[in-house]
């Protein structure tokens, strides 16, 4: 395990398993594969953000918090996560949800619901700037809010990925490159960080989910190099240090087009693995596209990090033809 000098709270299931994918391997006429479970931290369904909130979670104790406050996409896995680990840890939870209220309810939604959480919709406004209204009301009454940023993408919440770097390499499975999808930038930032201390030389690409590559890796150089001022770390990162392939964004965030619906179904059909339509349905497809090109070399050996979002395959269900 990991040497990250920074409070945390335990209660993702941890380590995550790592697993060959041999039919997926075998599909793909010889690449060497395996999967990393990040989809099974524990927590509501588990997902990468449960990683990043054990850490942000102790800092808002550290400060005080009784609530919680965090914004995104109507179906965010973020804010499911969020307001499951408000419930556990018994803080009140507001999240802000782009766009309004849809019927039915299902997916992330309901479970945000199910787990307490107080949601406001955003409507034609940016979320962010009405968390951050939610959050000056909720101080004034009193209920020491704790402002968690989109997709849990500080300098805290990425050091949990450096921490998830040092657990895979004592894991023992050795890989040539990472790849995982990439949109808020702190999983992909951590793991850059967690690669320098650890001593990881593979490469390591994002699949941009909703951001061209040279903005992506702009942000996620930034973040790396805070995350390691805060781990105490002598390392600083450009971005021409951050691998990010924006070939996959296809018809926009969260916007299921053929190539997402075609990695679900194989992983599904080939691994039993379920991926969601807006980051790990676009990073597979990504992925496989990668080594039909070539681009990734058949020799190589990848590990695909599964980062969650199982709960959104139900929002997207008459896209996803059940049954066909």
């Amino acid at each position: 395990m990991s040497s990250i000098a920074l409070p945390r709270l335990a209660f993702a299931h941890l380590p995550t398993a790592i697993e060959p994918m041999p039919r997926l391997s075998a599909d793909l006429r010889g690449a060497h594969l395996w999967v990393k479970r990040d989809d099974q931290t524990g927590l509501a369904f588990g997902g990468n953000k449960t990683r990043k909130l054990e850490f942000l979670l102790a800092e808002a104790q550290a400060h005080g918090a009784r609530s919680l406050i965090t914004w995104g996409a109507a179906q965010s896995n973020h804010c499911r996560q969020t307001a499951a680990a408000a419930a556990r840890n018994g803080l009140a939870c507001q999240v802000v949800l782009r766009g309004g209220p849809t019927e039915p309810v299902t997916g992330n939604v309901l479970l945000d619901q199910v787990l307490g959480a107080e949601l406001i919709w955003a409507g034609e406004r940016d979320p962010g700037e009405v968390a951050r209204e939610a959050f000056e009301r909720a101080w004034e009454q009193g209920r020491r809010p704790y402002m968690i940023p989109y997709g849990g993408s500080s300098p805290t919440g990425a050091a949990a990925y450096a921490a998830a770097m040092g657990e895979f390499l004592n894991q023992g499975v050795s890989v040539d490159r990472i790849v995982l999808a990439s949109s808020s930038g702190g999983t992909q930032s951590g793991m850059l960080v967690g690669a320098r201390m650890y001593g990881f030389e593979g490469r390591i690409t994002g699949i941009s989910v909703d951001q061209p590559a040279s903005t992506l890796q702009q942000l996620i150089a930034s973040l790396a190099t805070q995350t390691a001022s805060v781990l105490h770390q002598d390392a600083s990162f450009e971005p021409a240090d951050v691998d990010v392939n924006d070939r996959f964004l296809g018809g926009g965030y969260a916007v299921m087009g053929e190539l997402e619906r075609v990695a679900i179904r194989t992983f599904a059909r080939l691994e039993g693995l379920i991926l969601d339509p807006v980051y790990t349905g676009r990073a597979a497809g990504g992925l496989i596209e990668l080594l039909r090109d070539g681009d990734i070399d058949r020799d190589e050996r990848v590990l695909f990090w599964h980062t969650g979002g199982t709960p959104a395959v139900f929002a997207y269900a008459d896209q996803l033809k059940i049954g066909d």
